[in-house]
């Protein structure tokens, strides 16, 4: 039971820090749609696939590689050898920020011309600082993550999403005046100025722990550890295929940039109506595919370490339960975020971005298509968590290669297509997403022998989000009946459908007394659960 409580509250605790990150990325993009419209947007955004491939680089793999590496030897007591693990992973990740950081820098302004958005420079320079202070604190993460300690991660993400947004928004504000290529360029320094912050965090924390540490190696088996080339060489195989396969989608975005702007142009559009049209996808529809993903993230994270252990250690039954549990909790998060953007696709982006009510109604239709997408990609990570725990990050990058050959077919022949146009890059994700996912899950129950419960996984939730749209829609519309106000009845039909499903997943079982009892304040959870569940029988 203390193993399996492991995972759920890990992943409890990076849910509630990633709810809090994402309130604070709200309080900092809308605000800024607002102040720069979907032109600045444009420019603000075009940097970010570049960024982000870079990051990918740094980061995607080696954090990973990190937990698992060292709680496979934290299961057999070799805390040293774990904890040069993240001393080699730590040299590595200080060598590959700082090159990433300069190669940005340095290629901003030709990748900028490239995409047809020349305007995009100053902003995607600001981000190359980011690239260096994020990369080593990814390091820290994934030592204490592989400890199956996710606090200080939830700490440091809260912290650097703070200084983020506090001085990105800031300089947006400051430099507006001097044009939008200057303010689009303040919002993205930001990244430099969390990344720093976070940076600091971990740091400071890590120095309150170096105590303890010692103290668990000297406890620990005194074997002599690997060479420092084979913990090198173990990192990069492991690492290497999640890098590639994490870097498909950043490169996915990339191309994106390249193709959708120069297509629509192709179709008739004048090339500042395609630059809108690209900013209102990426700066107003696709933000909000990504809160739910952060949440699934925290279960993607929390799961490496605790599969690898129980692969190590070959405790099947414990495997099983919690790729069982993983998939489900996924779904959980997944589908009521899903089908609420779907119902209320237009009511929120009208909520949202009240002073570009024009750019709001032309991105909804993005926004309901992406939303489906929710549900796959929230597979993918868990499914993909899952595979990387059992040592077959093979898999996961194949299966994502396949999928990204539809992405770009679907693109560049839907966006092309005057009656369809940026959606047609939105539908192109959703397609990549859903051949993923199910690639993906067939690997899972190949290589796991794992079987989900399509009632348990699938039904139960989906019957639940039926009920929470409905309401949701009807209250909504209720509402604009009876108050004509747009925000009023939105945050209506949003509190009114969200009560309805947490009340929903009690009444049909989805969540089980044993796992609420696993959550912080499981106790007060079962509680609630048992009263809804004795009035249904009622």
């Amino acid at each position: 039971m203390a193993k399996k409580k492991s995972f759920l509250q890990g992943a409890a605790i990076l849910a509630s820090a990633a709810v809090i990150i994402k309130l604070m990325g709200a309080f900092f993009r809308i605000p800024l749609s607002n102040i720069i419209g979907p032109l600045g947007m444009s420019y603000y955004q075009t940097g970010y696939p570049l960024y982000n491939l870079f990051l990918t680089i740094s980061t995607a793999g080696i954090p990973v590689a990190i937990s698992r590496m060292v709680a496979e030897r934290q299961a057999v007591k070799r805390y040293y050898e774990a904890h040069r693990v993240f001393q080699t992973a730590l040299a590595l990740l200080l060598v590959l920020g700082t090159a990433s950081g300069l190669l940005l820098f340095f290629g901003a302004e030709k990748y900028a011309t490239s995409a047809g958005i020349p305007e995009a420079a100053l902003a995607t320079r600001a981000l190359a600082p980011a690239l260096f202070f994020v990369s080593v604190m990814a390091a820290f993460r994934g030592y204490f993550q592989g400890n199956q300690n996710m606090k200080p991660t939830a700490l440091s993400q809260v912290f650097e999403q703070l200084f983020r947004v506090g001085l990105g928004l800031a300089l947006a504000v400051i430099l507006t005046e001097k044009g939008l290529e200057y303010a689009a360029a303040g919002a993205s320094y930001g990244a430099a100025a969390g990344g720093a912050a976070g940076l600091l965090i971990m740091v400071f924390i890590y120095a309150l722990s170096k105590k303890s540490i010692r103290q668990k190696i000297r406890r620990g088996s005194q074997q002599r550890g690997e060479a420092g080339y084979k913990i090198l060489l173990r990192i990069l195989f492991i690492a290497l295929p999640i890098t590639i396969g994490s870097s498909i989608m950043p490169l996915l975005n990339m191309i994106d940039v390249q193709i959708v702007v120069n297509r629509l142009v192709e179709s008739g559009y004048t090339p500042e109506a395609a630059k809108t049209l690209f900013g209102e996808l990426t700066g107003f529809a696709a933000p909000l595919i990504n809160l739910p993903q952060v949440l699934i993230q925290a279960i993607a994270i929390s799961l490496v370490p605790t599969i690898a252990a129980a692969y190590k250690q070959h405790d099947r039954e414990f495997l099983t339960y919690n790729v069982q549990t993983g998939m489900r909790t996924a779904m959980i998060i997944a589908m009521p975020c899903a089908f609420g953007m779907m119902s209320l696709a237009e009511p929120i982006m009208l909520f949202l971005y009240p002073k570009e009510q024009a750019s709001a109604v032309s991105a909804a239709s993005s926004l309901f298509i992406l939303a489906f997408g929710i549900i796959f990609l929230s597979g993918i990570q868990t499914l993909t968590a899952i595979l990387q725990g059992i040592g077959k990050q093979n898999v996961p990058m194949v299966n994502l290669m396949l999928g990204a050959a539809v992405k770009v077919a679907c693109t560049m022949t839907l966006t092309g297509i005057p009656s369809i146009n940026i959606r047609g890059a939105a539908i192109g994700t959703v397609a990549t997403y859903g051949v993923t996912f199910l690639l993906n899950l067939i690997a899972v129950r190949r290589y796991t022998g794992t079987r989900f419960s399509i009632t348990q996984v699938f039904l139960k939730p989906l019957a639940s989000v039926a009920v929470m749209s409905a309401l949701a829609v009807a209250g909504h519309r209720l509402v604009m009946a009876l108050a004509d106000s747009n925000s009023l009845a939105t945050l209506f039909g949003v509190a009114l459908g969200g009560s309805a499903y947490v009340a929903m997943i009690f009444v049909t079982k989805t969540i089980t007394p044993e796992e609420l009892s696993m959550f912080p304040k499981g106790d007060k959870l079962m509680k609630i659960a048992h009263i809804l569940q004795k009035n249904n029988k009622r």
